[in-house]
C-alpha cells in the first residue's frame, strides 16, 4: 500500500486540478485557436480572474522570419497601454510631495508656447496640444532619429498651433504623454528608463519589463522580444514595418519616449493590474484618482478617462482598460472592476485585440459566441441576393447592402467592401476578418432579422 500512495496522490492532484478548471478556459482556447487558424491571429493570451490565471497561452510566432515560436514570457512593445505607467509615474512623484498636477506646463518647459497647461490637462488628454506625430512627419528630417527633447524643441521653434483652449474638449494626445515623460526626467534626476525600472518594475517584481526604445538607435535587442510585424497582401507573408515607405516613422520616431514604448509580458502585466487594484505603489487616494473618470469623452456610451486610463460602463460591469496600437502591435489591457476580472491580449502582428477582448468577456460571462471557422463560398442567386438589399443600423451605425448583378456588397462609412456567400441566409467578409453577415428568414423566404456577426459576437442589425 506504502508503495501505491505517492501514484494515488498524483491521480488525486491531478484530479483536482482538472475539477478546479474554470469552465470557460477550454471554450476560450478553441476560439483562440480558431482565430489563430483561420484569421492569423498571432499573440499571447492571459485571462485571470481574482488574480487567479484561467487562461495563458501564445498562439504564432514571436518572429515569422526565423519562425521562432511565442511563449508566456515573449515580450511585447505595449504601445499607447504604455501610457498608465507614465502615469503612474507622475503620480508617484505627486505622492512624494515632488510635484502638483495643478502645476503648469510652462514651469518645466517655459520654451514651450501653450499657456494655460496644466499636468492634469496632460494626463487627462484635455491639453490641447498638437499632434507630434503629424507635425514632425511633415518637416522632420527623417533620417535622423527623434527624442523627446528633439520633439519638444521642434515644438518649441515651428510653434504648431494647439487644438483648442485646455480643458475644452477631450482629444487624445500622444505629445502630453511624451511630455510628461520628459517631466519625470527634469523632477526625478533620472532617465526615465532608470525611473520606471526603480520605481515601478522592480517594486512589483515585472522582471520581464522595460523601457525599449533602443532597438533601431542603438541595435538593442531582447532575446525573448516578440516582433511586431505586418501582413503584406501582394506578398502574401507577413514582414517587419521597417521595410515599408508608409511606415517609415517607426525608424524615425524610434526614440520617443511616455506615449508607448513599455515592453512586458503577459504575466507581469497580471502583477500591473494587481498592483492598480491593490494600490500597491500610490496612496489609495491616489490611485482612486487615476481610475476615476476625469474627463468625458461620450455621454452616450459612458465612457471617461482617468490618468492613462479609459473607463466604461458596459453590459458586463464597469470596465477599466487600454488599448495600444503601433506597426506590427495591437494589445488590449482590462479589468472588470465589478467582477475583478483581469483580460490582456497582446498581438504582434495587428491582430484586432480589443475585439478579440470583447469575445473572451462575452464567454466569461456565459454568452453566446461563435467559435471561428473556415468560409467557403457558394454560387450567388442574384434573385435571392435582392431580398436582402437595403439599408440597416447597428449599434447608431449605418449600412447599406447593395447587389450588383450576382454580387453583394456592404456600404458605409468606411467604403465599401464584397460579401462572399456561404450559404442561403450568411455572407462573409471578403477582406480576410471575422466578421458575417446572417439573416432570419420566413416561410415566404423574406427576413425577418438581420444579425451582423463581430469576432464571433452577434449584433442585432435593424432595417430601416
Amino acid at each position: 500500500m506504502k508503495k501505491l500512495f505517492p501514484l494515488l496522490c498524483i491521480v488525486l492532484f491531478a484530479c483536482n486540478q482538472k475539477e478546479k478548471e474554470h469552465p470557460a478556459a477550454q471554450q476560450m482556447d478553441e476560439y483562440l485557436s480558431g482565430l489563430h487558424k483561420y484569421y492569423r491571429f498571432n499573440g499571447n493570451v492571459l485571462v485571470a480572474e481574482n488574480g487567479n490565471i484561467i487562461l495563458q497561452k501564445s498562439y504564432g510566432l514571436a518572429n515569422f522570419d526565423s519562425q521562432r515560436q511565442l511563449n508566456d514570457s515573449s515580450v511585447f512593445e505595449l504601445a499607447s497601454v504604455s501610457k498608465q505607467f507614465t502615469a503612474t509615474g507622475i503620480l508617484l512623484l505627486k505622492d512624494k510631495g515632488k510635484l502638483q498636477l495643478t502645476d503648469s506646463l510652462g514651469k518645466y518647459f517655459p520654451e514651450l508656447p501653450y499657456p494655460n497647461i496644466t499636468l492634469w490637462h496632460l494626463l487627462t488628454h484635455t491639453s490641447g496640444l498638437p499632434d507630434y506625430e503629424s507635425s514632425m512627419n511633415a518637416k522632420w528630417d527623417k533620417s535622423k532619429i527623434a527624442f523627446n527633447s528633439d520633439m519638444i524643441a521642434f515644438l518649441a521653434k515651428e510653434k504648431p498651433a494647439r487644438s483648442f483652449e485646455p480643458g475644452k474638449k477631450w482629444e487624445y494626445s500622444n505629445t502630453a504623454y511624451v511630455i510628461l515623460a520628459s517631466i519625470i526626467e527634469k523632477v526625478s534626476g533620472q532617465t526615465f528608463a532608470v525611473y520606471m525600472k526603480q520605481n515601478i518594475f522592480q517594486p512589483l517584481g515585472m522582471a520581464h519589463t522595460r523601457i525599449y526604445n533602443t532597438r533601431r538607435s542603438l541595435k538593442d535587442t531582447i532575446a525573448n522580444y516578440a516582433y511586431g510585424f505586418v501582413y503584406d497582401d501582394s506578398l502574401k507573408k507577413h514582414i517587419l514595418p521597417d521595410s515599408i515607405p508608409a511606415l517609415k516613422f517607426v525608424i524615425y520616431l524610434d526614440g520617443m519616449q511616455g506615449d508607448g514604448i513599455v515592453n512586458s509580458t503577459t504575466g507581469d502585466l497580471l502583477k500591473w493590474d494587481r498592483a492598480i487594484k491593490n494600490h500597491s505603489l500610490l496612496k489609495e487616494e491616489t490611485q482612486n484618482e487615476m481610475v476615476k473618470g476625469q474627463a468625458i469623452i461620450d455621454t452616450v456610451k459612458n465612457t471617461t478617462y482617468g490618468f492613462g486610463v479609459f473607463m466604461e460602463k458596459n453590459d458586463f460591469g464597469n470596465i477599466i482598460s487600454h488599448s495600444g496600437g503601433w506597426p506590427g502591435y495591437i494589445t488590449f489591457l482590462a479589468r472588470n472592476a465589478d467582477k475583478d476580472q483581469t483580460y490582456i491580449v497582446l498581438s504582434n502582428n495587428n491582430s484586432n485585440s480589443p475585439a478579440i477582448s470583447n469575445a473572451l468577456q462575452h464567454i466569461m460571462a456565459g454568452k453566446e459566441v461563435i467559435t471561428p471557422y473556415e468560409h467557403k463560398e457558394i454560387a450567388s442567386d442574384s434573385v435571392s441576393l435582392t431580398a436582402f438589399t437595403g439599408n440597416y443600423e447597428i449599434n447608431g451605425n449605418k449600412m447599406k447592402l447593395e447587389q450588383r448583378g450576382k454580387k453583394f456588397y456592404r456600404i458605409n462609412q468606411s467604403g465599401e467592401l464584397e460579401l462572399k456567400q456561404e450559404s442561403p441566409t450568411k455572407f462573409f467578409y471578403s477582406d480576410g476578418s471575422d466578421r458575417q453577415i446572417e439573416f432570419e428568414v420566413g416561410s415566404d423566404k423574406k427576413p425577418v432579422k438581420a444579425w451582423f456577426i463581430n469576432f464571433g459576437i452577434k449584433t442585432e442589425m435593424k432595417r430601416l
